[in-house]
């Protein structure tokens, strides 16, 4: 497959409400929604192509999905396993859906470009970070659909990639931060619901939700409380609300089934912040499934600390989160 050019043009312009009417939503710093429908995003953080440094033993490429929908994906293949270059066709896939509250983010992102390089590296997996749509302009559950697009790319040209040698197609996880993690779990409901011969002889391993992101009209205890505490999370509750509104079909509310979880029918692995405002939803949808569902708590960061964290304790936080998804995925870890 050839490489995709990704662009990224966002401007802000002042004399835009002369031209597209008042605003009606806005996540101050990300995005603005005017009314007669047009969308400005701020480029808060940089887009990247996708190099690496030789040293971290990953190559890196970006591939077209869907050239009509300009659905696109960013590969990190590892070219090195610890000190022995990779030699088996017995990696793991992880399928990773990017944040940003279904309304903003990029696979081109530097600091998913960083953390998935890292992750890639540190697992022994490749990776494969979808670039899906965004609302407002194109609402849920067109990135659902996106995510199933991009499995059933990968069975299509399976026998077309040089990274495919390296990868067992049987070991495949679907991960994901904030939105991200939404999309993943959604996407695995999806799949599990369809016949299995849609996607064979691909097979889903389980899920990693990273912080995902899900609500409700009721206030739990979290929103509150790190509501209060507005350093504790890059997440506030007013843009969480503004997400939704963005996000979701004409006229729902966050009662609507984009914003629950599903019931787990998958291997599943929970990350969950401390100080995030959403750390009750991912606590309740992980109890009373034990057995399937492995829940890890990072004490004192909050929300996307894993990609935007300076301080030292996020740096410490991110490094456990590093292990814990590597042993999830080869499991060879009984205490995550």
């Amino acid at each position: 497959m050839g490489a995709t050019t990704v662009t990224h043009v966002t401007t802000i312009n002042p004399s835009n409400t002369n031209i597209h009417g008042p605003v009606i939503d806005e996540v101050e710093g990300l995005i603005r929604v005017y009314k007669d429908g047009h969308v400005e995003r701020y480029q808060l953080v940089p887009c990247v192509g996708p190099s690496l440094p030789l040293e971290l033993g990953v190559s890196c490429s970006d591939v077209h999905i869907d050239k009509l929908t300009n659905v696109w994906a960013r590969l990190y293949v590892p070219t090195l396993t610890k000190s022995s270059p990779v030699s088996s066709p017995n990696l793991p896939l992880l399928v990773y859906f990017h944040g940003g509250g279904f309304c903003v983010g990029s696979g081109s992102w530097s600091c998913y470009h960083e953390f998935l390089a890292r992750l890639s590296a540190s697992s022994r997996c490749i990776i494969m970070s979808v670039n899906y749509r965004l609302a407002p302009e194109n609402p849920l559950p067109a990135a659902y659909e996106d995510g199933v697009n991009a499995i059933l790319w990968i069975k299509k040209t399976r026998n077309d990639n040089l990274w495919s040698t390296l990868c067992d197609f049987t070991k495949i996880f679907l991960a994901g931060d904030s939105a991200g993690g939404n999309i993943a779990h959604h996407v695995a409901a999806r799949l599990a619901a369809a016949a299995d011969a849609l996607i064979h002889p691909l097979k889903i391993e389980g899920t990693i939700l990273i912080q995902p992101f899900f609500g409700g009209e009721a206030r739990t205890e979290s929103e509150r409380r790190v509501e209060n505490n507005m350093k504790g999370s890059v997440l506030t509750l007013a843009a969480s609300d503004a997400w939704w509104r963005m996000a979701l079909p004409r006229d729902a509310n966050r009662e609507h089934p984009y914003c629950k979880p599903v019931e787990i029918k998958k291997r599943t692995l929970v990350c969950v912040a401390e100080m995030d405002v959403l750390m009750d939803r991912e606590m309740e949808m992980c109890d009373g499934n034990e057995e399937m569902i492995k829940r890890v708590v990072y004490r004192g960061v909050g929300h996307a600390f894993q990609i935007l964290g300076k301080s030292q304790l996020a740096h410490v936080m991110t490094v456990e989160m590093l292990c814990h998804i590597d042993a999830f995925i080869h499991q060879c870890d009984s205490s995550v």
